[in-house]
């Protein structure tokens, strides 16, 4: 068996795509936040949050390779690599980009033709999502909230899935923007301005309300608060750049706009 031997996966997307290859015996600690797939709960040990992890107890499990996310968890990396462990953060922000990592990740453990076939068989799925959005009879105006306090909209990802399932993101410009802090939206004037049509929100891991966005001063005009087009996407589905994303997270936001597109048809 080929590549590292003992993995130890700081977020859930590496957890997902060695689980998908058939290469889970690798994985010898995840993160807690792990959802996907429900059995590495029970399976594997839990070492990491996302900005924070056990590093001893990391070490303690002797891993080969360790694979994370993001300048959030560089930190994180720092201190492992300072002890000794070889890591690798990746940093894709795009629906390119995690079809890449997937290659990516099934080339490292010697699963290079089995990962190419998964990223094909993932954007095929996309293209056939496409194709079906575009008999909408128009595309809703969409604000994805990423976060409440304070306002964070969509990251780039997320904005491509929207508009691959047949919505317009309203900060397609804002998406572009890799890091959270540069996405805060300081005024809620700028996201009524531009009339959003129907407001998803994932909340990183914080039950979304509804009922509180539509009490949101200024907002009642807003007509996805008027018509009550306030969806929550599960983040374990939307926010995690891995093979969730590609599947059941744009398949709830493409369920959800062709329900808009119905509803719009009714009024």
């Amino acid at each position: 068996m080929s590549g590292p031997q003992r993995i130890v996966c700081l977020t859930e997307e590496p957890t997902e795509v060695l689980y998908g290859l058939g290469q889970q015996q690798r994985i010898v600690g995840i993160s807690g936040f792990t959802v996907r797939p429900p059995q590495a709960r029970k399976e594997k040990p839990k070492v990491s949050a996302f900005t924070s992890a056990k590093v001893d107890e990391i070490v303690r499990l002797q891993p080969d390779f360790v694979i994370g996310f993001s300048d959030i968890q560089a930190d994180i990396a720092a201190a492992l690599i300072r002890s000794g462990v070889e890591v690798w953060i990746s940093n894709h922000r795009s629906v390119a980009g995690i079809l890449d990592y997937i290659r990516r990740l099934g080339a490292l453990v010697g699963e290079a033709a089995r990962a190419q076939a998964w990223a094909d068989e993932l954007e095929a799925g996309l293209d056939a999502i496409a194709v079906q959005a575009a008999s909408l009879p128009r595309r809703p105006r969409v604000y994805f909230e990423e976060w409440d306090e304070p306002r964070i909209s969509g990251i780039r990802w997320v904005s491509e899935l929207v508009g691959i399932a047949g919505g317009d993101d309203i900060f397609p410009e804002r998406a572009l923007q890799s890091l959270a802090k540069n996405r805060i939206l300081a005024d809620d004037g700028e996201i009524i301005a531009r009339a959003p049509e129907i407001v998803f929100g994932s909340w990183c891991g914080k039950k979304f309300r509804p009922e509180k966005v539509a009490a949101r001063a200024g907002w009642a005009q807003v007509p996805a608060v008027r018509d009550g087009a306030l969806y929550e996407i599960k983040s374990p589905i939307i926010l995690q750049p891995g093979p969730a994303a590609l599947t059941d997270g744009v398949r709830e936001v493409a369920r959800l706009i062709r329900h808009w597109a119905v509803v719009s048809r009714m009024r």
